[in-house]
């Protein structure tokens, strides 16, 4: 609901980004799950047809670019490639450079039988 107080800059506007960004930085790493979801709402948000509304974008930047909140360290980011990867494309599109997840190690290959 408060998604949809988010779309003119006006007080409600500013007033409804502030306590969705409350809410994800005072939920606790035992409680990632409400970051999980704050975070899908406003990606579902993003990932529709353009215009986004001005105070989701405002919201999301802030959320992606403070390193106060440290989104780019959340598990839910990284649970998988493609959820990684969508994440990376969104953030990109709405802030312009967004951090490369590290380079993935490479995965040593099983010993095979009879070869030392």
């Amino acid at each position: 609901v408060s998604t949809q107080s988010t779309w003119d800059p006006n007080n409600h506007t500013h007033y409804f980004s502030c306590v969705l960004l409350h809410l994800f930085s005072e939920s606790s790493t035992a409680q990632e799950i409400i970051q999980e979801q704050i975070t899908r709402v406003l990606l579902e948000r993003l990932i529709v047809n353009r215009p986004h509304p001005w105070g989701l974008l405002i919201t999301f930047i802030e959320l992606v670019k403070n390193p106060r909140y440290e989104f780019w360290k959340k598990s839910f980011i990284h649970c998988s490639s493609e959820i990684q990867r969508l994440f990376e494309n969104v953030g990109q599109s709405c802030v312009g450079n967004v951090p490369k997840r590290p380079a993935e190690a490479p995965q040593a290959q099983p010993p095979v039988e009879g070869k030392a």
